[in-house]
């Protein structure tokens, strides 16, 4: 487990996007979050309290994480006095890049003299089985999207508050690398070997008590050409009871793809329930996701009641507004 709170690493992040990692922390966990650490020229700002090392040491920071992540992934030379220095005064480090810590031979040996642990989230931990497709007791709910980064881990953590806040019993099950710093567990599911990704999320997802709800933070999209894979393990390894559809709807493509339009929530319920229900054949569409972050409040609303009228489903912005409608959904079920 990585220690915490946290000192969310910033670096010189070009925009607000690259540091999607730190908000995921920022927003979901706050109190593992002390403060941020911003080179020169970082042009992201969580809003948090500007710390040096030696202020965040002094609040409690435990593990420096690398909250942003730049082109390609790879761990800036930019970064490296910094990371180094954090090993030597005291703090671990934690990093969700595709560019291992581990492979750092300046930071690797830092962290044996110093005794410190370096974090690589995205590298798998366990060896997972082959998926079996056995019927596991407890439910299971997916958020499956239109696109990439629509909302799907958002929704699956608003819910799972929401859902502790009314005494239910459930679990936010971590499938990538922002979620596993949130929660600190969970399956890098973009870095397991294809034959294993299904029996990762079986493994992530084990029998549980009949009243108790996993919920899996979804990966990728279907409809998206990339990384549609990650989407089809989810679907047959979670084996979901309930599917929760999640869609931004100012997009004008799907994302890193120009030449691609997002799919209609028809399209995308159309497709995902069959393939949902061959390894559930109970399992149904129980609500929509919508991120409306680049919606007026008037206009956001108006839309998700549009959406309700069309598919027949609740609808709302469980970030913005309430999940209360989507975890009603479940507990009907």
């Amino acid at each position: 487990m990585i220690e915490t709170p946290y000192l969310l690493f910033l670096g010189d992040a070009p925009d607000q996007l690259a540091a999607k990692v730190a908000i995921g922390i920022r927003d979901w966990r706050p109190e593992n979050a002390v403060g941020q650490y911003r080179m020169e020229g970082c042009k992201a700002d969580l809003g948090l309290t500007d710390m040096d090392l030696e202020a965040a040491k002094a609040a409690g920071a435990k593990t420096l994480v690398i909250g942003v992540a730049n082109r390609g992934g790879v761990i800036s030379q930019a970064w490296k006095k910094v990371l180094v220095t954090a090993l030597e005064e005291g703090f671990d480090l934690a990093s969700g890049l595709h560019n291992l810590l581990r492979d750092e031979p300046d930071l690797v040996a830092v962290a044996e003299a110093t005794g410190r642990k370096l974090h690589d989230v995205r590298i798998p931990s366990v060896k997972y089985p082959i998926a079996n497709g056995e019927k596991r007791t407890g439910k299971r709910c997916l958020a499956v999207g239109t696109d990439c980064s629509v909302g799907k881990m958002y929704t699956a953590l608003a819910m799972d508050a929401e859902m502790r806040e009314r005494g239910m019993k459930c679990s936010f099950r971590a499938t990538g690398q922002t979620g596993i710093l949130i929660t600190g567990d969970g399956v890098p599911l973009d870095a397991v070997i294809a034959d294993f990704m299904a029996g990762s999320i079986e493994w992530l997802t084990p029998d549980n008590d009949e009243d108790h709800w996993d919920l899996i933070e979804g990966q990728g999209s279907l409809f998206h050409v990339s990384y549609s894979g990650v989407t089809m393990a989810l679907i047959h390894g979670g084996a979901p009871d309930a599917l929760i559809l999640c869609h931004e709807p100012t997009r004008e493509h799907m994302r890193g793809l120009p030449g691609y339009k997002l799919p209609t929530l028809e399209a995308l319920r159309d497709t995902a329930l069959p393939l949902a229900r061959v390894a559930n054949p109970a399992c149904q569409v129980v609500g929509v996701s919508v991120n409306t972050q680049h919606m007026g409040e008037d206009e956001a609303r108006a839309y998700l009641e549009k959406v309700e009228a069309d598919m027949g489903l609740p609808a709302t912005d469980p970030f913005r507004f309430s999940s209360g409608k989507l975890v009603e959904a479940l507990a009907a079920l």
